[in-house]
């Protein structure tokens, strides 16, 4: 594999792109709205079983690989030892699993599908169960798999084939030496489109719900502009320790998220109802692992499925080479079968036990309060961890913690997004300049402004749209890229395992000639 020069192409043409829609958005904002609109219902009522057809071919590839002969090869050279402890490689991958996303929809996806429902009758026991399954869904096995995927890809052509940490190095096997030019050009311009409105789409959902938490608490009243003006400074605080280098206080950011995180899970397990959330809990995971594959395939509401199980999906496959290159960074030197049972399993079973504590506490206050979490959801659905909190004790100073937990997935996100952004645009480079890594930061803060002031008080349907229709594309590439990395597999392993277990004839032919000579 020879290694090419690298160019700035990708970077360019990036900044292109990322300009035209920025410049294209305020001067026709209408227009673009529409296009918004329209791209949604052409891709969702055209496309939205490919989604659902594309993730399930994603986990047979995922479990074929865990299962077969090639899980046994290393995601390195073959004597490569992990760099980390598994109790440390575990707790990075628990890590994996916080973020905006989570702390957004924990308590009200459950309460919006108990409302209506796909199926059945709102507000019953029924569609309670059915609202924990289908939150359960999207949130558990299946995403994990597809970061499984991507992070695959970039482990194994980083750190065993030593080439460019990059999506279109797992395409060598198909096209050899092109990755260099204009597809595997191409395969990584639409990894960044898909990257950028993927983290937009979670920065945008984590800025209203700071807007309109600070609205449910102190009464300053949420719009587009003062959301607007706190994803301005966060953008700002964060780009600024990129550039200067303030690793130990994006650490720190971190450290808060994590502790807030547990200590948030620990606090409504306690006050929201224990031995409802374990009941609660039990059945729901029951009810999920019974109708995994039925629910996989399920298309029985279209309309439904468009706006949360496609969604989800898309989104998922943008956030692939985000989060596939974390897991992948802290995986060198584990087996390809270690790392996809470890990759989607552990992050999706603490992503099911948090929402679990959440949604089970929300149905519980619920009932306690007579539908006070269902009126201020059915209100705005942003506020519904605040009107969860308000129903436990300490209120004033969760209610508080809240709004800090939610800045710091904020930063969390957004700093983590600004280095693959910048590797993805540095042709691979794992440690890219402060100036690329600041100048994605400021990028990522206007992109997500502008999709704000497009979608105006439907902000968040535009996000929706922004992550389905960027991830379309990069779908496809993932779809090929799983066939070229098993191509890649089935060569290495016949390469590298089975040449070393069959002897050479002549080595036969001597042993035989010494156990006759012995005899």
């Amino acid at each position: 594999m020879e290694k090419k020069a690298k160019n700035n192409t990708v970077l360019y043409v990036s900044i292109g792109i990322t300009a035209a829609f920025v410049i294209a958005s305020i001067a026709f904002t209408d227009g673009m709205a529409t296009v918004f609109n329209q791209l949604f219902s052409l891709i969702t009522t055209n496309f939205g079983w490919l989604y659902l057809v594309a993730v399930a071919f994603f986990i047979i590839v995922a479990i074929g690989l865990a299962i077969s002969p090639y899980g046994k090869i290393k995601l390195g050279k073959d004597d490569d030892k992990p760099e980390f402890t598994n109790f440390q490689w575990f707790s990075m991958l628990f890590g994996g699993g916080m973020g905006i996303g989570l702390v957004f929809w924990s308590v009200a996806e459950p309460i919006m599908h108990y409302l209506s429902p796909p199926i059945g009758e709102g507000g019953t026991q029924e569609a309670m169960n059915l609202a924990m399954e289908k939150v359960f869904f999207h949130w558990g096995f299946h995403p994990w798999i597809i970061f499984a995927i991507g992070g695959l890809a970039l482990a194994y052509f980083q750190f065993r084939k030593d080439m460019p940490f990059l999506i279109s190095s797992a395409f060598y096997p198909l096209i050899g030496d092109r990755i260099y030019g204009p597809i595997g050009k191409t395969i990584d311009i639409l990894a960044v489109f898909a990257t950028i409105f993927g983290v937009a789409t979670s920065l945008g959902f984590g800025s209203n719900q700071i807007a309109t938490g600070l609205e449910y608490v102190f009464g300053i009243e949420s719009s587009p502009f003062i959301v607007s003006i706190i994803i301005a400074i966060i953008t700002a605080m964060f780009t600024l320790a990129t550039m200067s280098g303030l690793h130990s206080a994006m650490q720190k950011v971190a450290d808060v998220k994590i502790w807030l995180s547990i200590g948030f899970m620990v606090f409504i397990f306690v006050f929201g109802g224990m031995v409802f959330i374990l009941n609660n809990f039990t059945n729901s995971l029951g009810i999920y692992l019974q109708n995994l594959v039925e629910q996989t395939f399920w298309m029985g509401n279209i309309e439904w499925l468009n706006g949360w199980t496609v969604f989800y999906w898309a989104w998922w496959i943008a956030w692939a080479p985000f989060v596939g290159q974390f897991v992948a960074r802290v995986s060198k030197g584990r087996s390809i079968r270690e790392f996809i049972i470890a990759v989607s399993l552990l992050p999706s079973g603490f992503s099911l036990i948090w929402i679990a504590i959440y949604g089970g506490a929300a149905f519980n206050l619920n009932s306690l309060t007579g539908g006070a979490i269902e009126t201020a959801v059915s209100a705005n659905y942003t506020t519904a961890l605040f009107a969860l909190l308000e129903q436990l004790p300490l209120y004033t100073i969760t209610s508080v913690l809240a709004i800090v937990l939610i800045v710091a997935c904020f930063i969390g996100a957004a700093n983590s997004a600004t280095y693959v952004l910048a590797m993805l645009t540095s042709g691979g480079d794992m440690d890219p300049g402060k100036k690329l890594r600041g100048g994605w930061g400021v990028a990522q803060g206007v992109i997500t402004i502008v999709l704000i002031v497009v979608g105006g008080t439907s902000a968040l349907s535009v996000l929706q749209t922004a992550s389905i229709a960027a991830a379309f594309p990069f779908m496809l590439i993932m779809i090929v890229m799983c066939f070229s990395m098993v191509k890649a597999l089935k060569e290495d392993y016949e390469t590298n395992y089975l040449k070393k277990v069959k002897l050479p004839d002549e080595i036969i032919l001597s042993e035989e000639v010494v156990l006759e000579e012995n005899k």
